[in-house]
């Protein structure tokens, strides 16, 4: 089978490859590297994987790009996005022409290339404002942010291609994905790589708010599980949203404590301001993940972070 990566040089992105490489498929992988890295494909030079993998560097905004990478493939994973709650209260048209248009363009691109199914990396931020726990796709979304309002608008295309057009799609709503290759330097980093770099470089952790908003941490290869038995589940699961979560919380006060211990360290937290865009509390209903996707075990978070400190210890 041959597969199209969008974002593929990225956190999440580089881990699909990786997988879908060493099952023996083919992989298409379109990053403009504008966030993603080279380096984080590196793993390919050692698999001796022949003409099996393609790397276009290229934009998921330019129509022609998207039509390029879709000949004669079988699936789309798109994962290609400007990522960031907080950042896109700041840019807020560069997150619609990235993360709308770019979807898409991709949508379009798919349908016309007869790609078997479009897997849409969708955002449990789409909940945003919704009121109790555990967060089920029944709810309807209350998005806080251009961010989360881009990942609506594409799940409400990806359902629109397949009711309109009969393009196969599923959207998954991941829940604070971590692991390795997840870049802890921006200001907007994922909350535990700048934890455990914090710890590593001996500096208390910078908790925004009172630490006390809790978060459904869901390690990477469960997203990896979920965007692969997307391709192949009934079409029950086509033009749906599913969370890809673990079905359980943890305080974020509790994770930078518990990481803290792990790397031995007695350091203190410090707190600043909470940002804007953010939610206080999520966890993810695993029903339909369970049901329609079959994926039933989990990698728990503190499996995870086993894996994602010594990623960054080494």
């Amino acid at each position: 089978m041959k597969y199209v990566v969008t974002g593929a040089a990225g956190f999440i992105g580089s881990h699909l490859v990786e997988s879908i490489l060493t099952n023996g498929d083919s992989v298409v992988a379109l990053d403009n590297l504008f966030a993603g890295k080279r380096e984080n494909l590196s793993f390919v030079d050692g698999m001796n994987v022949g003409d099996r993998f393609t790397f276009v560097e290229g934009d998921i905004r330019d129509l022609d790009t998207c039509r390029k990478v879709c000949e004669d493939a079988d699936f789309v994973l798109h994962e290609a996005a400007l990522g960031s709650v907080p950042r896109s209260m700041e840019m807020p048209d560069s997150y619609h022409d990235n993360n709308v248009t770019g979807v898409h363009n991709m949508l379009l691109a798919a349908r016309d290339a007869g790609i078997k199914r479009f897997v849409f990396a969708s955002s449990s931020s789409v909940y945003g404002g919704t009121v109790g726990l555990p967060k089920v796709e029944t709810m309807t979304p209350v998005p806080l942010s251009p961010y989360a309002a881009g990942k609506l608008l594409g799940e409400i295309y990806c359902k629109l291609f397949y009711d309109a057009f009969g393009l196969e799609t599923v959207a998954l709503r991941y829940f604070n994905v971590f692991g390795e290759r997840q870049d802890p330097n921006s200001q907007y980093s994922a909350a535990i790589p700048k934890f455990v770099t914090a710890y590593l470089n001996n500096e208390a952790p910078l908790i925004h708010g009172d630490g006390e908003q809790t978060r459904d941490f869901t390690y990477v290869k469960n997203v990896v599980a979920a965007n692969l038995n997307a391709c192949v589940a009934s079409s029950a699961a086509c033009g749906q949203a599913i969370n890809v979560g673990c079905g359980d919380q943890i305080s974020i006060n509790q994770l930078a404590l518990g990481i803290g211990k792990t790397l031995g360290s007695n350091l203190g937290l410090e707190y600043g301001a909470l940002r804007a865009g953010d939610v206080k509390h999520t966890r993810a209903d695993v029903s339909r993940l369970k049901d329609l996707l079959g994926v039933g075990e989990f990698i728990t978070l503190e499996e995870g972070l086993k894996h994602t400190v010594a990623f960054f210890k080494s």
